[in-house]
């Protein structure tokens, strides 16, 4: 029963998470497209960074306990496609395609980014560990 609920909870973390990030990520791109101060340079848009970070960790803590989403198959594309979003997330800081194209990759990625780095930073540990402990 405690896993079932572990992994609920894991599944909605990570769809509240990524619907979040969206939604901020568009916003985002809406105050830089709009030359208004860009949502997470504010007071609420660090509390809103937060709770992306925190449901991210969230997702990566219960993946690393086999609790979550993401199964232990599936952790080297999460791997994989997180580093994709945090490398498009630096790449994306400099486009500047107007209108709205670049704004829009800008904010969306900077969001999901936020969401994904923790899950992605603690499910590399853990694969590392895996690796070591085989040794």
């Amino acid at each position: 029963m405690a896993k079932d609920m572990m992994g609920k909870v894991a599944i909605w973390a990570f769809i509240i998470g990524a619907l979040v990030a969206l939604l901020v990520g568009l916003w985002q791109a809406y105050t830089i497209e709009q030359n208004q101060q860009p949502v997470f340079t504010t007071d609420m848009g660090g509390w809103i960074a937060w709770i992306l970070a925190i449901l991210g960790v969230i997702v990566g803590l219960l993946a690393m306990l086999g609790k979550g989403t993401i199964t232990k198959t599936e952790l080297p594309a999460f791997l994989m496609a997180g580093i994709a979003l945090l490398v498009m997330y630096g790449v994306f800081q400099g486009f500047s395609i107007h209108p709205w194209i670049g704004s829009l990759f800008r904010g969306v990625s900077q969001a999901l980014a936020i969401f994904i780095a923790p899950a992605v930073g603690i499910l590399a540990i853990k694969a590392i560990w895996d690796i070591g402990k085989d040794v």
